[in-house]
């Protein structure tokens, strides 16, 4: 019998991995528009799993997570643009050619750097719980954002509110993603070969994720979000878990970051703001908080929502003549579909599986 259920569970990771693979050539059919808002959910999905360590497994309301990915951003916009160049004279002394980092050396830089900010941000709540830490951790994004707002006087370095662009595409194995690749005799557009650079990055990040949660101290995590005081009393050293939660999470911000400054190839402090945080604590919550498949669920749903409602939106706006706003109007049907899910699935679309509970008794 277990043998079969491994067989079964073979057999339906192949054929989704079939299917993953080729969606884009299919969707690509209907235009690059929807390969692009594919792609784009799948940076959301990276930012969930990431958030999911922090609020999901350790149970800390983080609203200012988005901060970790303007870090991440910015850094890799800074090392891979002219930006820098064109400010500082040392720098175009050191790099007469431009600076164009490597992705591959970018990624680990931006993920440390994002995960000491994490447990800077991280050490001054330590004490702190529920809407409190929430309150503290959204003037942390703030903080972020205003900073990069303003960091072009007196020395530019972020450029200000008009952002940083012609930001260097990715470029793996001499394969620039910038341009089609021509393979097999089928050409494969930029936007496809993103694609599925971040389909590989999010299967790593499940199987970290997968491996964070079963492990030692994601049962650690999970005993401090349950009950800190009992947890104190086992033995475990909280300040020390909650630091890493936050440093963990923050990293998955830092990596997703970089990749959407390089997808973008151009970043301004309007893309890391407040709303963005919200969006993604929701994509947890709607989800199901801790449960890798329902917060992939939910991630996907609030990212592709949108767009679809972009065309329900357009119509609603042609029947009233004009006088409603379908920008405005596709927030509104957004926050009703949460509301409505939520009423009827309080713990998620998808929630973890309830454990402890005993079985019930068969009639």
């Amino acid at each position: 019998m277990q043998h079969m259920d491994k067989t079964k569970q073979i057999v339906v990771f192949l054929l989704a991995a079939v299917a993953l693979l080729a969606l884009p050539l299919v969707v690509a059919q209907f235009g690059q528009g929807w390969v692009r808002i594919m792609a784009l959910a799948l940076l959301y999905v990276m930012l969930a799993l990431g958030l999911n360590i922090v609020v999901g497994y350790a149970g800390l309301l983080d609203l200012g997570y988005v901060a970790f990915y303007a870090v991440g951003a910015y850094l890799y916009a800074l090392v891979a643009s002219p930006h820098l160049m064109e400010n500082f004279e040392s720098i175009r002394a050191a790099y007469p050619d431009g600076m164009h980092f490597p992705i591959w050396a970018v990624v680990p830089i931006a993920a440390a750097v994002a995960a000491v900010c994490g447990m800077l941000l991280g050490a001054p709540t330590l004490k702190l719980r529920g809407d409190y830490l929430a309150i503290v951790t959204l003037g942390f994004g703030e903080i972020i954002r205003v900073f990069m707002n303003n960091l072009e006087h007196p020395v530019n370095i972020t450029n200000g509110p008009r952002g940083i662009s012609q930001i260097d595409p990715i470029s793996i194995g001499g394969v620039s993603f910038g341009k089609p690749l021509e393979l097999f005799g089928h050409s494969f557009p930029s936007v496809t070969l993103y694609y599925y650079l971040f389909l590989t990055l999010v299967i790593f990040t499940v199987i970290i994720c997968h491996r964070i949660e079963t492990s030692r101290i994601g049962r650690a995590w999970m005993a401090v979000r349950e009950d800190e005081i009992a947890a104190k009393a086992m033995g475990l050293n909280t300040r020390n878990l909650k630091l890493l939660a936050f440093g963990m999470g923050a990293t998955f911000g830092g990596v997703s970051g970089s990749m959407f400054a390089a997808f973008q190839g151009f970043i301004s402090p309007e893309s890391f703001t407040l709303a963005e945080s919200i969006i993604i604590v929701a994509m947890v919550v709607l989800g199901g908080i801790g449960h890798i498949p329902g917060v992939i669920l939910g991630a996907v749903m609030l990212a592709a929502l949108p767009e679809v409602l972009r065309y329900v939106a357009g119509d609603i706006q042609a029947m009233t003549g004009g006088r409603l706003d379908a920008a405005i109007l596709r927030q509104l049907l957004i926050a009703l579909a949460m509301i409505a899910i939520m009423l009827l699935r309080p713990r998620g679309l998808w929630p973890a599986p309830e454990h402890g509970k005993a079985a019930p008794v068969a009639k």
